[in-house]
């Protein structure tokens, strides 16, 4: 059931009242008892989620969806290049320690 806003011509008061879609609006105001209450038109409220199976992303547009591909394929590509230099370096650290073990071996 929505919640309505009224508003009185004659006092000027604006409430709110708990009523069903097929309800009438009321015309007496419960400030002033004058027959002068006016249902407003409203925004209306967010729709809420509640419970398990529900996400945030669920209900992304397709604009979105594609931004976020493509920033976690750069990312992942950010991140395969920082791996790859780690693979380097620490190629590098190893066939260092190789190449000492091979010259202290081969002095001895």
């Amino acid at each position: 059931m929505p919640t309505y806003e009224y508003e009185c011509g004659a006092c000027g008061h604006t409430f709110e009242l708990f009523q069903p879609i097929t309800a009438k609006p009321i015309k007496r105001c419960p400030e002033c008892g004058k027959p002068r209450a006016r249902r407003l038109i409203g925004t209306g409220a967010g729709i809420i989620f509640k419970g398990s199976g529900f996400y945030e992303t669920d209900y992304r547009s397709e604009n979105y969806k594609k931004a976020a591909k493509a920033e976690a394929e750069t990312a992942s590509g950010g991140k395969a290049d920082k791996s790859g230099d780690k693979a380097s370096s620490s190629g590098s650290k190893v066939g260092g320690s190789k190449g000492k073990a091979g010259e202290n071996m081969s002095a001895s």
